[in-house]
């Protein structure tokens, strides 16, 4: 009975404006339930049979009670129904017939019998097959009364070339329409008249419809620009936040303490950039691994020695984009996400309700999966608005789903098609993608002189919260010899007892604050760290306390090839040490990476360690000051939304210009010519230096061996059969197809080979079959994410 009840309510929600056909069956149905219920359950309200056991009696007799309720209970609601229809059938208005049938549907639903007999469970399900039946009877009336009466025109699959998928869609419709309850809140019914209004109103497979009335819907004006406007206030950022969660929490309170160094750092790019006019931007940030759907792993184990890593960067994402003066909105939850983004209610099949109320939305990777799950097609038509925070960086040939399935990158989490520049990373280690980074503490000029005088030149601290950190086989070696020339501290996460894979000479803290860990290290002569985790923020907060961090080589490199904790990431890249930003980009004397399996070289390098002092140091670029000049580059000259110009313009004639390149004085290196035309892009030409790589040599190496940094977003400009005649490479064939290596030369064949598909445009990868194309650039003095003149 509870099923045909529910078969009954959903029938009723979808039920046409005509009811009178409705209304007589359920007359009948009413009737013959009644009559068939009272002839198959009357016997059972007598008493007990003689061969019956005692408990039958009892079970019988409350049976018989529950029956008489139901039946009582069936009458009442086949009144209930007829009083409903009647009511309908007077209105003419449909929106009011709507609100009626939402009335009547939660009333049936309130109807739960419980306790019945099989055979009222029997003649439920009959009823509930007879309810399917006369729904479907009734959609084929409705379609052809409608039509009869030219309430809506012709309702004919329409054939027109330039929608080639509207038939295919129309069958889908007629088949799987009440999978999702969003095509019913827009409107369908079940009539091939509403699933062409739907296909060609709300999605965009089918053609307008000539009998529509097009102006029903007012196209929206764009809002007007407004000015963004720095502010310290951190105020509303804070209610935002919110403090649900510990993770949210110690998001605040991170944003509260560095709160003075974030307006300070405002108040210095405020100056820099007086003369530019900022437009304010609507963004959502909706931190999808902070979701219960997600399954929030991270906010239990932030007291627990857990990582705090991601956290610490969106926090410092979520300061910037405030302090900048933007309108930010916060979303850690799938309801939160829905009601910023204006979802249909239902499984996610129906495109948004409207336009897309932001300019900008950044997520992560669990978010995009539930922006994917929960905003339909919309999220193809509005994914270039997206910005994706990935710790480990997302390469193209991994992002680009047809290839990546063709050749073997696919992997859990890659595949979605994005500019490359869309997804932005913790450290500098992939130019493909953007650099988003974090901030560290700032210390003034007077705390870093008191750190110098009070530095504990025998002190050790240990980088490893979790005990798991602990247990890297031969740590016992090289913990030894440490401990022969300092004292060692730990801040290893314990609830009961000493944590057994900690040694017993080790001076374990427990997990601190982060004022009591910064304290510590700013006594620290040395932070150490045992291979794991790769590349956080604290090695650079220990490097900005006057702390030199030692760290181990690996020999071979780790990569998704080699190490479990990278299968599976969606990068080919190599990690040579435990913290390649701050080997490559800061080294000695504040960082020093050996082999922690020589013993010879690690006892040596402590003794010199014990000799060297150093200051304490920050790169610019993890400042506050630093984050929020990329913050603001990024927001006012990534553009992934409109068309790029096509290069090269159509009848160029190079050869009347001489070429797009010229080679510059005393270099391998080429770069735009002067009397070419500008074309707009960001870094601007002028910036450019083209070079070709060695066989085997990607393009992030080409460019850093001449200090330089390789572009994506100039790659377009260099993938020109000009561009081989430039770099003296002779073709003798020419071919354009989908390959991440490409534009690139193969001397074996004498083979100039163009890129074929735009988001294949790659920094990375290599093959000892290709000399590389490579778009270089400069940048700033301690800020890599920017060319010289990009702010």
């Amino acid at each position: 009975m509870t099923a045909s009840i529910g078969e009954l309510s959903m029938m009723l929600r979808r039920c046409p404006v005509t009811f009178k056909p409705f209304r007589i069956f359920v007359v009948g149905v009413g009737f013959f339930s009644l009559c068939f219920l009272m002839t198959s359950l009357g016997g059972q309200f007598l008493a007990k049979r003689p061969a019956d056991s005692p408990f039958t009696t009892r079970a019988e007799v409350l049976s018989g009670q529950e029956s008489r309720g139901v039946l009582r209970k069936i009458s009442d609601m086949l009144e209930m129904i007829m009083k409903r229809m009647d009511a309908m059938s007077k209105l003419g208005n449909t929106t009011h017939t709507h609100s009626r049938l939402d009335e009547l549907s939660s009333a049936l639903d309130r109807i739960q019998p419980m306790g019945l007999v099989d055979r009222i469970q029997a003649i439920a399900q009959n009823m509930s097959d007879m309810a399917v039946r006369v729904e479907q009877i009734l959609q084929r009336s409705m379609a052809n009364s409608r039509g009869k009466d030219g309430v809506f025109g012709s309702c004919e699959t329409p054939k027109d070339p330039h929608y080639p998928d509207c038939t295919s869609k129309m069958d889908w419709m007629r088949a799987r329409w009440t999978s999702d309850p969003c095509y019913a809140y827009y409107g369908v019914d079940g009539s091939d008249c509403s699933f062409l209004i739907y296909l060609s109103e709300v999605e965009w497979f089918c053609p307008p419809l000539p009998w529509r009335n097009q102006t029903a819907t007012p196209t929206l004006k764009p809002l007007p620009k407004k000015q963004a406007v720095f502010q310290s206030d951190i105020g509303t950022l804070l209610e935002q936040v919110g403090t649900g969660k510990e993770s949210l929490s110690f998001m605040r309170r991170r944003i509260r303490r560095l709160s003075a160094q974030w307006a300070s750092a405002a108040r210095r790019l405020d100056e820099k950039l007086r003369s530019h006019w900022r437009e304010q931007k609507r963004i959502l940030v909706h931190v999808g691994f902070l979701t219960e759907e997600s399954g929030d792993v991270f906010s239990p184990k932030v007291l627990k020695g857990g990582p705090l890593g991601e956290m610490v960067q969106w926090a410092d994402i979520l300061t910037a984009l405030h302090v900048l003066g933007h309108d930010v909105k916060i979303s850690v939850s799938l309801k939160e996400l829905h009601g910023f983004l204006g979802v249909p209610p239902g499984r996610g099949s129906c495109p948004l309700t409207g336009p897309l109320p932001f300019d900008l939305m950044y997520t992560d990777y669990h978010g995009l999966q539930q922006m994917k799950q929960h905003m339909g097609l919309s999220l193809r038509k509005h994914k270039c608005h997206i910005r994706v925070i990935d710790t480990f960086g997302t390469e193209p040939a991994y992002n680009h789903e047809e290839y990546a399935t063709l050749h073997g990158y696919r992997t859990n989490w890659g595949y979605w098609n994005l500019h490359s520049q869309q997804y932005m990373t913790m450290f500098p280690h992939t130019p493909d993608n953007s650099f988003m980074g974090f901030v560290a503490e700032e210390l003034n000029e007077t705390e870093k002189m008191f750190i110098q005088r009070n530095k504990v030149n025998n002190m050790a601290v240990v980088y490893g919260k979790d005990a798991s950190m602990w247990k890297l086989q031969g740590k016992e070696n090289f913990l030894a010899i440490l401990h022969r020339y300092m004292e060692i501290h730990g801040t290893v996460y314990y609830e009961t007892q000493r944590p057994p894979e900690v040694p017993a000479f080790v001076k374990n803290h427990g997990l601190l604050p982060q004022q009591e860990l910064q304290q510590l290290l700013r006594k620290a002569k040395l932070f150490i760290g045992f291979g794991f985790p790769y590349e956080g923020p604290a090695p650079l907060e220990a490097i900005a306390n006057g702390c030199i961090f030692l760290q181990p080589k690996f020999h071979p490199p780790h990569s998704s090839l080699n190490h479990e904790f990278f299968r599976g990431k969606p990068t080919s890249r190599k990690v040579s040490s435990q913290h390649p930003y701050a080997e490559e980009y800061i080294g000695r004397p504040h960082v020093i990476t050996i082999d922690f399996n020589n013993s010879e070289v690690f006892d040596a390098t402590i003794r010199e360690i014990m000799k060297i002092n150093v200051e304490p140091f920050l790169p610019y670029e993890y400042t506050c000051e630093g984050m929020l000049e990329r913050v603001h580059a990024y927001i006012q000259n990534q553009d992934f939304c409109s068309p790029e110009v096509p290069f090269p313009p159509a009848n160029t004639s190079w050869a009347l210009l001489g070429g797009p390149f010229l080679p510059l004085p005393n270099s391998r290196m080429l770069t735009w010519a002067s009397n070419v035309s500008s074309f707009l892009s960001w870094p601007s030409l002028a910036a450019l230096r083209l070079l070709t790589s060695l066989p085997g040599q990607s393009c992030v190496e080409a460019c850093r061996s001449e200090g330089l940094i390789c572009e994506p977003a100039l790659y377009r400009f260099i993938n020109i059969k000009e561009a081989f005649s430039a770099l003296d490479l002779q073709c003798e064939g020419l071919e354009s197809e989908m390959n991440h290596l490409f534009p690139a030369f193969s001397a074996e064949h004498a083979e100039c080979c163009l890129q074929h598909d735009p988001l294949l445009f790659s920094c990375a990868g290599s093959s000892p079959k290709y000399q590389r194309l490579c778009p270089c650039r400069d940048y700033r003095k301690g800020q890599v994410a920017l060319c010289k003149d990009c702010l």
